[in-house]
Formats: C-alpha cells, sequence, structure tokens
C-alpha cells in the first residue's frame, strides 16, 4: 500500500515484515498487536486489537441500578472496585444522592488505596521485567549493589550487602531448579537490555519486597468494603458503619482500632513509594537515557475528567484536575464535559460492533452494544484462527472513543500533563525533584516535556502518581477522624434508596480516575429499572482502533518509529505497551475460542 497519513499526524506504511505479538502477555486480559518493521528494524504502522467481547451493557439491562456496581464491579479483578465506584456515582448522579462526608472520605481511601496498590503491582511485577533482567543479577556484586542501593534510596534500610547476597543465592536456586515462573520465555540475552548485574539485583529484591508489601496494601480494602478484591460499595454511601463507643464498638466495621490499622498501612505506603518504587523508577530510567521514544499521544494530546475533589462536589477543588490538551500546548487546558453529547463520543467503524450510521459516533447515554464480527476482505487466516488482521475494516472488540473527534491518550501521564499545565504545585514539585535526579544520575539535562512524552515518562507518571495518592490518603484519614471527632458517623444517606422516590426517567454520569486513566459510566434509568448502561474504559481510550477519520489510538501511536533490536524478540513493543498497564478485562469480555456463544442471558 501506499503510505497513508492520518489526520493526527501519523504515516503508515504497512509494507515491510509484519510482526505479530498474540498474546501480549503480563496484562489483563487478551490483547493482540501487530507491526509492520521496515529494513532498518524501525516500526513504521501499528494494529492494536482486543479479540474478546465485553457484554456487561447487555447484561444491565432491565435490571435494578442500585445493582449495577456489583455487576460492573466483576468486569475485573485487578482494578479492584473503581467500576464500582463509578456505577454509585452514575446512579447518585442520576438521581441526585449526596453522600456524607464520612462515606466521601472512606470512598476516597479506597480508590487511593487501589491506585497505590495497582500502580506498585504493575511496577514490579507486570512492567520491571521489560526493564530489568533477573538472570544478570546473579553476576553483580552484593556490595556494588549494596552502594548503589544507598546512593539512589539511602532510607531503605534494606540495604546491606548481606541482603542482597541473600537475595542472590535465592535468584539462584530458582533459576538452577528449572521452575522459572514469572521468568520464563524471557529475552535475557536481548541487547535491549541495557542495565549493569547491580541494578537488575536491586530490582529483583525489591520485585520481591513488593510482594510481601502489596498483599498489606489491599486490607484497606477489606476493611472499608468487607472483603478484595470485590469490596462492597453501597448507592448512597458506604456499607461500613462507624461506632466509637468503647462499649459497642468491639463489633463495629470502623472503630478506633480499625482506624489505627488503617493508618499503619497508609504509612506503609508513603514510605514504600517515597523509598523504593519512586527511586527504582528513576534509577531504572536512567540506564534508558538514549530511549525516550514510545510517547506517541503522551504529554501531547491527552484527557481526563478530573477527581480527588478537596471539598465533595466541587470539582474546582479536585487534586488532580481534569482536562484536555491537544498538539502539546500545554499552556491551554481545554475544560471536559462528560454530559455534552458533542464531547465524548464513540464510534466503531474499525470495531466489530453495528451502529445505524458508521460514520457518526454516538454518546454513552446513546450508546449500542450490537456485535458485528466480520473480517476484512485483506484479513489473512478465518474468523477462528487469524493470522494478519485487516486494519482497513474492521478489526477490533474495542470501540473507538474521541474527544470533538479527537483521538487522546488517557493515564497517570495524561493526569500529570494536565496537573502540571494547571499549577498543581504538589506535582510540579514531584516532578521538578524526580528529573532532577533523573538528570545527575543519567548526565543529562531534560525538562518535564523532555522526558514525559516516552514510555520512560508514562512510568515515571505512574510511580509519581502512586506516590501523590498515599499521601493524599493521610489527609482524608485526619480529615474523617476529625469529622468523627465532631459528632458525625453518618455513612450513608438513605432518603431517596427507594424507587417511589426516584422520577420516572433519569440519567447520569460518574466518572473516576482509574489507576489506567479516565473510567466513566453512564446510565439511564426509566420506571425503576436501567434502559441503557455504557461504559467507557481507560484502555478502550487507549486502545483504540481507527476511527472514520483515520486517527489512530494511543497504543498504535506510541509504537509508531519505535527502533526494535530483535523483530522475533519485541522486547521494545512490550515495554511502550505495558507501560499503559492495559487491561483488555475492561475493555471486551467473552468470546469462545471457536466463536460460540459461551452463555445466554435473559434480560427481565
Amino acid at each position: 500500500m501506499a503510505v497513508i497519513t492520518t489526520p493526527n499526524g501519523y504515516s503508515l506504511d504497512n509494507s515491510g515484515q509484519r510482526v505479530v505479538i498474540d498474546p501480549v502477555t503480563r496484562i489483563e486480559g487478551h490483547m493482540r498487536c501487530e507491526v509492520n518493521i521496515d529494513a532498518n528494524n524501525v516500526i513504521r504502522n501499528a494494529v492494536s486489537t482486543g479479540t474478546m467481547w465485553r457484554g456487561l451493557e447487555v447484561i444491565l439491562k432491565g435490571r435494578d441500578p442500585r445493582d449495577a456496581w456489583a455487576f460492573v464491579e466483576r468486569i475485573c479483578g485487578v482494578c479492584t472496585g473503581c467500576h464500582a465506584l463509578a456505577s454509585v456515582r452514575a446512579v447518585e448522579d442520576a438521581l441526585d444522592i449526596k453522600i456524607p462526608l464520612n462515606a466521601y472520605l472512606i470512598r476516597e481511601m479506597m480508590a487511593k488505596t487501589l491506585q497505590v496498590h495497582d500502580h506498585v503491582v504493575h511496577f514490579y511485577h507486570l512492567h520491571a521485567l521489560d526493564w530489568v533482567n533477573p538472570v544478570n543479577a546473579l553476576k553483580a556484586d552484593p556490595r556494588a549493589t549494596s552502594t548503589l542501593q544507598q546512593t539512589v534510596s539511602p532510607v531503605h534500610p534494606l540495604s546491606s550487602p548481606g541482603y542482597f547476597r541473600d537475595i542472590q543465592t535465592r535468584i539462584k536456586r530458582f533459576i538452577e531448579s528449572g521452575q522459572l515462573g514469572p521468568f520464563k520465555n524471557g529475552y535475557w540475552d536481548n541487547p535491549a537490555y541495557r542495565m549493569p548485574p547491580e541494578a537488575d539485583l536491586m530490582a529483583v529484591a525489591h520485585y520481591l519486597e513488593a510482594l510481601d508489601m502489596q498483599k498489606e496494601f489491599v486490607k484497606l480494602h477489606t476493611v472499608f468494603g468487607g472483603k478484595n478484591p470485590h469490596p462492597n460499595y453501597l448507592v448512597g454511601g458506604v456499607p461500613c458503619a462507624i461506632n466509637m463507643d468503647q462499649n459497642y464498638s468491639a463489633g463495629a466495621p470502623l472503630n478506633m482500632e480499625r482506624l489505627n490499622f488503617v493508618r499503619a498501612r497508609i504509612e506503609e505506603m508513603i514510605a514504600f513509594n517515597k523509598n523504593v518504587y519512586v527511586p527504582d523508577v528513576i534509577a531504572i530510567a536512567s540506564f534508558y537515557k538514549n530511549q525516550l521514544w514510545g510517547g506517541g499521544h503522551g504529554a501531547v494530546n491527552v484527557m481526563d475528567y478530573g477527581d480527588y475533589a478537596k471539598v465533595p462536589y466541587d470539582k474546582s477543588t479536585d487534586q488532580l484536575p481534569g482536562g484536555v490538551i491537544l498538539n502539546g500546548n500545554w499552556n491551554e487546558v481545554m475544560p471536559i464535559d462528560p454530559r455534552n453529547p458533542e464531547e465524548v463520543q464513540e464510534f466503531v467503524t474499525h470495531s466489530w460492533y453495528s451502529y445505524p450510521d458508521e460514520s457518526k459516533g454516538l454518546h454513552p447515554w446513546d450508546g449500542i452494544t450490537e456485535p458485528n464480527y466480520v473480517l476484512g476482505p485483506n484479513a489473512k487466516g478465518t474468523r477462528t484462527n487469524i493470522q494478519e488482521l485487516d486494519e482497513g475494516a474492521k478489526y477490533s472488540w474495542i470501540k473507538a472513543p474521541r474527544w470533538k473527534g479527537h483521538a487522546v491518550e488517557v493515564g497517570p501521564l495524561s493526569r500529570y500533563t494536565i496537573a502540571y499545565a494547571k499549577g498543581v504545585g504538589y506535582v510540579q514539585e514531584q516532578l521538578a525533584r524526580s528529573i532532577a535526579s533523573f538528570n545527575q544520575l543519567a548526565g543529562t539535562a531534560l525538562d518535564p516535556k523532555g522526558v514525559l512524552h516516552s514510555t520512560i515518562g508514562r512510568t515515571l507518571a505512574r510511580a509519581l502518581e502512586s506516590e501523590y495518592c498515599a499521601d493524599m490518603m493521610m489527609d482524608d484519614w485526619h480529615a474523617l477522624i476529625a469529622n468523627i471527632k465532631a459528632g458525625d458517623t453518618a455513612t450513608a444517606n438513605m432518603d431517596k434508596w427507594h424507587p417511589d422516590t426516584w422520577p420516572a426517567e433519569a440519567k447520569g454520569v460518574g466518572n473516576v480516575a482509574a489507576p489506567r486513566g479516565a473510567l466513566g459510566h453512564w446510565i439511564r434509568i426509566k420506571d425503576g429499572k436501567i434502559e441503557n448502561y455504557q461504559c467507557v474504559v481507560p484502555t478502550t481510550w487507549n486502545g483504540s482502533p481507527r476511527d472514520p477519520a483515520g486517527n489512530i489510538g494511543a497504543f498504535e501511536a506510541c509504537l509508531m518509529n519505535t527502533p526494535v533490536e530483535r523483530p522475533n524478540e519485541p522486547v521494545e513493543i512490550l515495554r511502550s505497551l505495558h507501560s499503559f498497564d492495559p487491561c483488555l478485562a475492561c475493555s471486551t469480555h467473552v468470546m469462545g475460542p471457536d466463536g460460540e456463544e459461551l452463555t445466554t442471558v435473559k434480560v427481565r
């Protein structure tokens, strides 16, 4: 084909070697990626697809809106609770329900717990192996590793040569056993790995530390929501009572002992972020200072709805504000209104769905979830054994969301770009400090734009957001204690619980700063039942196929013009895709291996 230039500025050429990665591993859900690589091993075309269908919208029709959170929360067992939170916010918005301050603060701590837990697990257990070579750690000098640890994070107590020697011995036994587990099938001799053995050993040690820490972090969900990974929520508040009375508090979900337990876990999160996670990302990034590719839409075309309001229901107090930046113009952050039918729209020209007019997008309140699985005329293989997709036709189970027709990236990098541009002091200080540290270690002189517009920048923003969320949680905890001391123990507003109090028709939207980016749930309620429900999730924004105009999504954009050391060992592709922490479980769901119907759901 001739080279095609997209409206958002990418030149696509599908000649050259076609490399297929199916499935993309170390993500949630099932993703396929195809790229075309030229004679110089540079990516000139990228095709990202979700290969399973999500039918929650169909399942929810006709159900009680108060139950919706429990269904949509099962979209994913990794981003625990964010779908539930978006759902209860959507229902409360539709029915004009305001929740008590205690409930708001508890929800905030649950949401931020998810951010910290999810970001830590993502980096150490899903993304780190794109940068870290655990086999190479066997060559490390434990004394030199100790020195490195004390250089990048002198406060961290686990830094002795003996500690790293013990870790090295564990790795050696693990590898010699032949049971490589997560290290199996790695490209450990690929020259794309650039770190010295000592840095690899330090990172593997922290991989193991993170395994222990993450299970402690999520205990907050058990305290506030009864369980994890699917904690309980409630339209109108939270399902946990507060009782500080010494005589009767022992059986209450929230008493002083439980609240002190929560505080201890928050302090652990703060310490791990500051002493391990953020320093590790900066240190690892410094060894890849010459590989600042993979930016795509990041720091250029970005969007978020805004979240973490300091004052409930006052968007002007969002600690991570919303907005849209286009064409890298950080001097202008445009407002976003998820209610406006001209702003957020989903297109299906290249998605396996049907619309009455596929040249036009639909606002989620008017969204349609009607599958239409057909392969394009130039696809290779069969419906059940695809060899090569035809990106000129329909090629993904993910729809293509756009903001006023623009393809944008969502996620921590987007939130941090917007926050920095809008002058959020905490974020500006974080970026100044971390980029100064990066420059010192790498011997560079880069500014925020120079770092953030890259795969490394996307990874750094995620770590900094984890740090910010843990610090915000401590503020939430103190605010909750102060409110309880003032005599307020209310955790739910039940004034509009019964359907008799609802209008005949209502519609609402709930937005959440989910770990992977801007999450929105839109609901229509009629006669007490769900008439329509649409989830537009972060990986739908980022992993979208092309739209009617030909604009490519963030996944495809981030891979363009990326050099690859070995096409048969696509470490570089995995780095950039993993930097988004893709959750295809959110974007797509259930389809059998042969395309057969797995279950039938009768909507009553």
